[in-house]
Parts: structure tokens; C-alpha cells; sequence
């Protein structure tokens, strides 16, 4: 259960809104500002399912969450695949960068240009500006949400919807960007192939 809702936690859908050249340059500026992040989260689904734990990112493409007990999942991407580590069953399963938005959006630089990348809903009022983008190419990947603070502007949630309509929401608290993260935070070394496999 914990592997598919990370899958779905890097694809909600807020009433439409116009946005302007300004707005989508602000994210764009602010996300590819971004060359490191650590930062806690809590995840939340809409099935009831609540986990919390913590997040690094490192461009380009590195990633690493930790959930917190009781959850017992590691999840690290050193740039060329991920490695979803439960530890409760001790298997381990590589996933694809292109099977997860939040992946791709977060840990790369990113151009909204309404082509590859486009913008399925905007809303943005005093306190917060929300935007769902799509990749045009995306075959199975589905879109994401991207809820930020306007004042000042910052990342706080992005929110993915599951082929079951399960909505996933991570939360971000405590976010530190741009300082210096441990190269091994993205490293992983598989002791056993015994109870690995490759995500299809």
C-alpha cells in the first residue's frame, strides 16, 4: 500500500483560473531556484492512510523520503532509478523516474511552456497560488498539483488523484533550501537481490 501511494504522491483539481505570463514565470523561476531542499512532510490520503517522515531533494533528479515509523519505507533516486526499500516485507523495488510527476517536476529544471508541459488548472487568491500540470507525453504518469505559499512564495503541498480516485496530499514543514546535503543520502546499496524486482 505505502509503494502505490508514493507512486501516486509525486498526480486534486481546483476551480480553473487565468493565469498570467507573471504567474507561471514566478513558479518556474522559484522551482528551477531550487538546487537543494530538505524539508518534513506528512502524507494524507483520502482513504484514511497518514504517514509522515522526511524529504531531501538534490538537483538534478536526486531524491530521498524517509518514512517515519510505523510506516517503514525508504525511498531513495541517485539520478538514474529510484529504490522503494519496505522494510517491513525486506523488498526492495526499482522504479522508473517517468512512472512519478513529483519526481520529475521537483528534481529537475522545468519550462511550463504548454507544450510538454502544460497547465490543466491555475487558482490563485491573497494567501495561496495552486496550478495542475501535465506532461503532454505522459502515458501513465498523471498530472500534479503544486499548492504554494504567496507570502513569501514557497512550496508547502503538492496533491496527485490515483486511477481509484484516491487523493493523495504531502505537506511540507521546516523547508531549508539550497544548503549542502551528504552525496550518501542518495546512494543505496542493495545487499540481496533475493527480494527485489523491478516495477512494471
Amino acid at each position: 500500500m505505502m509503494k502505490k501511494l508514493f507512486l501516486i504522491s509525486m498526480l486534486y483539481i481546483p476551480v480553473a483560473s487565468a493565469q498570467t505570463a507573471a504567474d507561471l514565470s514566478q513558479i518556474e523561476n522559484y522551482l528551477n531556484s531550487i538546487t537543494t531542499l530538505e524539508s518534513n512532510f506528512v502524507q494524507m490520503a483520502s482513504n484514511g492512510a497518514t504517514s509522515e517522515g522526511k524529504l531531501y531533494i538534490s538537483k538534478p533528479s536526486k531524491i530521498r523520503m524517509e518514512y517515519a515509523a510505523p510506516t517503514d519505507v525508504l525511498i531513495v533516486g541517485n539520478g538514474d532509478e529510484i529504490i522503494f526499500h519496505d522494510k517491513e516485507l525486506d523488498q526492495i523495488t526499482n522504479i522508473d523516474y517517468d512512472d512519478i510527476p513529483g519526481t520529475k517536476i521537483l528534481t529537475n529544471t522545468i519550462q511550463i511552456d504548454n507544450k510538454n508541459l502544460k497547465v490543466t488548472d491555475f487558482y490563485k487568491d491573497a494567501g495561496s497560488t495552486t496550478i495542475t500540470l501535465e506532461y503532454a507525453k505522459a502515458k501513465d504518469m498523471g498530472p500534479i498539483t503544486l499548492i504554494f505559499n504567496n507570502h513569501p512564495f514557497e512550496l508547502k503541498q503538492w496533491k496527485i488523484v490515483d486511477p481509484q480516485s484516491v487523493e493523495v496530499t504531502l505537506s511540507l514543514y521546516d523547508i531549508t533550501k539550497d544548503k549542502v546535503l551528504d552525496e550518501n543520502l542518495f546512494s543505496y546499496k542493495v545487499k540481496s537481490r533475493k527480494n527485489s524486482k523491478r516495477r512494471r
